[in-house]
């Protein structure tokens, strides 16, 4: 997983991807639950998407983004409640499960989507790592980079549609991070450039 790339950011991130998979293994456990939290933009689903593709224990993890749980763009305390109720809390119980996906456009509930417990879960979003969080998962990722690059790739990753929320997001991700502390919860801490 080394970049030979002279990109930083490539580098940057197979570099936090090497620690996180390293972190994974250490837990020796067959469904380990793994949390990714940081700001819009920060690299959170790249890194996820990059360690669900190397998964470093037998199965698959179920790979589930905290932006199909958020109902809308004031969603965010919600979406991380809703991911607590329907997926980490019966995952660590051993218990199978269902969460609903959001859909945006409709702005109602969609399709359901069952978690296994025998199977690893990577939850990534702002939001992921509380402290009710935090004492169900095993590995806790705070990914951090700086306001201008999240900003860009945050645009050019969702387009338009997120630049007149782009505020009032950042707002819910301020009101997160000075209640719930997440960086210093979090196990790793992985910064983009």
């Amino acid at each position: 997983m080394h970049s030979r790339s002279n990109d930083p950011f490539a580098q940057a991130l197979a570099r936090g991807a090497a620690d996180v998979i390293e972190a994974i293994r250490a837990v020796e456990a067959s469904n380990p639950v793994v949390l990714f939290d940081g700001r819009a933009g920060a690299g959170k689903t790249t890194l996820s998407r990059m360690i669900a593709a190397n998964w470093p224990i037998a199965g698959r993890p179920q790979l589930i983004p905290l932006d199909s749980l958020y109902p809308g763009w004031d969603g965010l305390d919600a979406g991380a409640e809703r991911a607590l109720h329907d997926i980490l809390r019966p995952h660590a119980r051993g218990l199978l499960s269902t969460w609903r996906r959001w859909d945006w456009e409709l702005e109602v509930e969609a399709e359901a989507h069952a978690v296994t417990p025998a199977l690893g879960v990577i939850l990534e979003g702002c939001g992921a790592i509380n402290p009710a969080s935090a004492r169900l998962a095993d590995v806790r990722v705070w990914v951090d980079s700086p306001t201008a690059s999240r900003k860009r790739r945050a645009l050019e990753r969702d387009g338009e549609a997120f630049r007149p929320h782009w505020d009032r997001w950042a707002a819910q991700e301020d009101h997160h991070i000075q209640r719930h502390g997440p960086q210093e919860l979090a196990t790793l801490s992985v910064t983009l450039p």
